[in-house]
């Protein structure tokens, strides 16, 4: 019984020195600098495409029905925040979006694992899964509707079909980085199999994992707006992608701006908001973050 408690405690010993190994001591940014280096700039950016566009408008570079005026899509939003319509699009494609994610991560992570650490199962799916990565998400949405029907179980088809590969090929490119002297490390003081996956491997590949997050979620986003364009339905809802495929068949081209501006905004958030503070953390947290 000691000898167990002996090993548990050498097991979180050495997964906190993986974690502090070659530390480095990265002070936190102020805020004031985080302003005027992190959240200045892309505002600048906003601003000068937003007047670059007025100008393209006023020198008449084309007709107004094509290129309609910053002012015409701020219309389009302030009417659908008055019909109290615009929140509610916004999180039909969001929720949708970030439950296929959840899903794809359980799905991926396990996969990913065994891909990594069974060489017949790498040699077996691993181009598999490359080739799935490759596979436009478009290309399911077909099939889906015609296996599933026109629901939310043929939207949250297609996201695993485009998301599942990119999160299991990412922990399998983070596990194929991982120190082998980690992995000695660990079989001297017992850690093998499952204890050793999930004391040594998982937090030592936790960079390429994060990394095969944030793409898996690009790919979850980028699959729902495919289907929410192609398989539109009153029974399901109105999302960014039925918004956009509604502006192109009534010939709205600030609507259309409108849905390209939201979906854009959405994936933006997201990284900003969730994986980015995250991957940065975990960067920090083994000193390769280095301060600007």
């Amino acid at each position: 019984m000691a000898s167990t408690d002996t090993k548990s405690d050498d097991l979180a010993g050495l997964e906190a020195g993986l974690d502090a190994l070659d530390a480095v001591q990265v002070p936190r940014t102020p805020a004031r600098e985080v302003l005027l280096n992190k959240v200045l700039p892309p505002a600048v950016a906003v601003v000068l495409v937003i007047l670059v566009w007025q100008l393209l408008v006023w020198a008449k570079v084309t007709e107004d029905y094509k290129l309609p005026p910053p002012s015409a899509v701020w219309n389009s939003v302030a009417d659908m925040w008055v019909q109290g319509t615009l929140l509610e699009v916004v999180w039909t494609s969001v929720s949708r979006g970030l439950l296929g994610f959840l899903m794809a991560v359980a799905i991926g992570t396990p996969l990913g694992l065994l891909v990594a650490r069974v060489k017949l199962v790498r040699a077996a799916i691993g181009p598999i899964l490359s080739g799935l990565q490759s596979l436009p998400s478009v290309a399911w949405v077909a099939p889906a509707v015609i296996w599933l029907g026109l629901n939310d179980s043929m939207m949250y088809a297609v996201i695993l079909l485009g998301a599942v590969p990119s999160v299991a090929n990412g922990l399998v490119s983070g596990v194929d980085q991982v120190p082998p002297l980690f992995l000695r490390a660990g079989r001297t003081i017992g850690a093998t199999g499952l204890r050793g996956t999930w004391h040594i491997v998982l937090p030592a590949a936790l960079p390429g994992y994060l990394a095969g997050l944030k793409q898996g979620w690009a790919f979850s986003w980028r699959s729902l707006m495919a289907a929410e364009i192609i398989a539109s339905s009153p029974d399901l809802g109105l999302g960014l992608g039925q918004l956009l495929e509604n502006g192109r068949n009534n010939f709205d081209m600030p609507g259309i701006f409108l849905a390209i501006i939201l979906i854009l905004f959405v994936g933006i958030a997201i990284d900003l908001l969730i994986f980015s503070p995250l991957e940065r953390r975990v960067l920090r947290s083994r000193g390769l973050l280095v301060k600007s």
